[in-house]
């Protein structure tokens, strides 16, 4: 099996680009869309749930080609690619990034794409990323990174094979981000426009439901009557989690109860629920650290390093100091407070506070204020989405079995030991 470096795999002078040095602007559709490290996932596909624009007279030297491949080169990503594809529209890579526009003469493009999620190059990564270069790999770097070559024969097997995977992947991928939108945008006609079915199916305050004004803090709102203002803490009960000791290796394992960190949050973009994390933890560790386990449809809220990422667990779970679970046991049900809390968000950023890295405190989501409404209308809301947050977690289940299939086919695509005759 041949190995070649990725320079000479690359069209001449197309060789460790690196990107735009610029800013993130919110997203416009009629401006080139912004690629960051945080828009790619961990096997490399583009996220979409929080986009952004970007701008600069230059702009042209930054857009990706069909076959582009660009490298993380810093931080907890570093090694993380993506693999551009026309389908995805217009994109301008950050500067975070280092761009190699790959010869189809000498590799099949999307061969790469595969290999730079397979354990080999992962290894290669994982190996360069102690000691002194720890979280920062260069492009002179990179262009020295040994890529396993099978036959063009071989790499056009395993493109079309693995692509047929993703592809699966992909469409379920982009049916969930439909019902995503639907779900949202119920909870916002219902719950922000205030415009819920009343007694006779019509819209509550277009067909002149009554509301009433009352006091906040900052001036006055109205609310339907019968409504109430409250706090996040009064949606559910809020906890926090904590760490092991690391140094005793009998606190974690692979088979105790999931706990989860703001890390498994971002390997887990893309995806409204979380079963497991990279860690179990014993009992012996439960008892270590005096953790709680949070039950089945408990929504997961870093509260730091970073804020803001969520998921709804799937069964019973932990968690370490890095979040606010809400256990939704106030009458208010699971999708409601999950939306509840992300209409919240920009006020639980505003919040955070702290010299060494920003957190959200439990007196800061206190502080909060959020809309309580009738339980009958919270109850006709979550009869109405729950199919939709079902089939998302079947979907997500699905898209499980699949990437689990594809990365157990891919050492042997590309080893020849999976070929045609």
């Amino acid at each position: 099996m041949n190995r070649e470096l990725l320079k000479n795999l690359c069209l001449k002078d197309k060789i460790g680009n690196y990107g735009i040095p610029a800013s993130a602007e919110d997203f416009d559709a009629d401006k080139v869309r912004y690629l960051r490290i945080t828009d790619i996932s961990t096997d490399g596909n583009l996220l979409d749930s929080d986009k952004k624009s970007v701008s600069s007279p230059n702009i042209d030297k930054y857009i990706l080609s069909e076959g582009d491949i660009v490298f993380a080169r810093t931080g907890n990503s570093t090694g993380k690619t993506y693999y551009h594809e026309d389908k995805n529209g217009k994109l301008a890579y950050a500067g975070f990034l280092i761009k190699y526009s790959l010869d189809p003469k000498k590799v099949n493009p999307k061969y790469l794409r595969y290999f730079t999620i397979s354990t080999e190059y992962l290894t290669w990564v994982s190996n360069l990323s102690l000691g002194s270069t720890r979280g920062n790999i260069n492009a002179q770097t990179f262009c020295q990174c040994p890529i396993l070559l099978p036959s063009r024969k071989q790499q056009d097997l395993l493109v079309s094979v693995l692509s047929a995977l993703d592809s699966k992947i992909e469409l379920n991928n982009r049916i969930n981000a439909e019902l995503e939108s639907l779900a949202k945008t119920i909870y916002d006609y219902w719950f922000v426009q205030f415009d819920f079915p009343n007694a006779d199916g019509k819209p509550y305050k277009s067909s002149g439901g009554e509301m009433v004004y009352v006091e906040e803090g900052k001036g006055d709102r109205a609310i339907p009557a019968g409504w109430e203002i409250g706090a996040l803490y009064d949606l559910a009960n809020i906890a926090g989690g904590s760490t092991p000791s690391t140094v005793n290796p009998l606190n974690f394992c692979k088979n105790g109860t999931a706990w989860i960190t703001p890390k498994d949050l971002s390997l887990n973009m893309g995806n409204k629920f979380i079963s497991k994390g990279e860690l179990d933890v014993t009992e012996a560790g439960m008892k270590d650290a005096s953790l709680r386990i949070f039950p089945k449809d408990t929504i997961l809220l870093s509260s730091r390093a970073p804020i803001g990422y969520m998921a709804i667990a799937r069964n019973d779970v932990t968690t370490n100091q890095g979040f606010k679970s809400f256990i939704p046991n106030k009458g208010f049900s699971t999708p409601f407070v999950y939306y509840a809390i992300k209409n919240s968000m920009q006020s639980i950023i505003q919040y955070a506070s702290g010299s060494t890295f920003k957190e959200i405190s439990l007196t800061s989501i206190k502080s909060i204020q959020v809309c309580l409404p009738d339980n009958i209308v919270v109850d006709l809301y979550t009869e109405k989405v729950k199919p939709i947050f079902r089939q998302q977690d079947i979907l997500e289940k699905e898209n499980q079995q699949l990437t689990q299939l594809r990365d157990w086919l891919l050492p042997m695509l590309m080893n020849g030991q999976v070929s045609i005759k």
